[in-house]
């Protein structure tokens, strides 16, 4: 794309609530609770992320109370049954923590929630440092994007920057995000081209091609 796709940084939320490895089980729920967040990165030393504290993590020693190994049907279930005896962040959380960079691009992101079944990301920096945090809620504000925008960079970004010294009859509509192009190229051939960068476009949800080449 020849417009500069939004980062994490851009969407993410700076100010984090996090947790040190010696936190109790209590300070935890209570921290979830009043933040109202569903999951905190636990930091040791001057902020460097080591893992992460879920509600899942915190349930487990519910739905494995009084439970022992013998009673676990799945060898998979035993981490879960250690976690239930859990009494500070550091026996609690999951690690390596499934973290993004900054300057990680917002699909770069998505795919990385969904790959791992995460709700939500620590941000860090090279030397894996808190930066920030990022959810899904937060990856979602480029679809907040107004249509008008979408259009002129579709016009501006694309359609003029691809054909700079032609002038291809191309209207360019976009509605609730779906962009639509009707008209002619000069060369049919690119319109794979074009529909591919105009899908990369912050906001865009869909691309409704009615394109064809030159007329004479």
């Amino acid at each position: 794309m020849y417009g500069t796709q939004r980062t994490v940084s851009d969407v993410m939320t700076q100010t984090v609530v996090a947790v040190s490895g010696d936190a109790p089980y209590k300070q935890i729920a209570r921290t979830l609770a009043e933040w109202k967040v569903s999951a905190v990165p636990v930091l040791a030393g001057e902020g460097r992320v080591i893992g992460v504290v879920s509600e899942a993590d915190l349930l487990s020693k519910e739905e494995y109370k009084g439970r022992e190994p013998t009673d676990v049907a799945r060898p998979e279930q035993l981490g879960d049954l250690a976690k239930a005896g859990a009494r500070t962040a550091e026996d609690l959380m999951s690690t390596p923590a499934v973290t993004v960079h900054a300057d990680a691009t917002v699909a770069e992101a998505a795919r990385i929630m969904a790959r791992k079944g995460v709700k939500r990301l620590p941000v860090v920096d090279a030397e894996g440092m808190l930066a920030g945090i990022v959810s899904r809620a937060d990856l979602l504000k480029v679809y907040l994007r107004s249509d008008e925008d979408i259009a002129q960079e579709v016009r501006d970004e694309v359609i003029a920057r691809l054909f700079p010294h032609r002038s291809p009859t191309v209207e360019v509509q976009v509605a609730e995000g779906v962009v639509t192009l009707s008209g002619h190229l000069p060369d049919a051939t690119m319109v794979p081209l074009v529909a591919r960068l105009v899908r990369a476009a912050e906001g865009v949800v869909n691309v409704d091609l009615r394109l064809d080449g030159p007329t004479s």
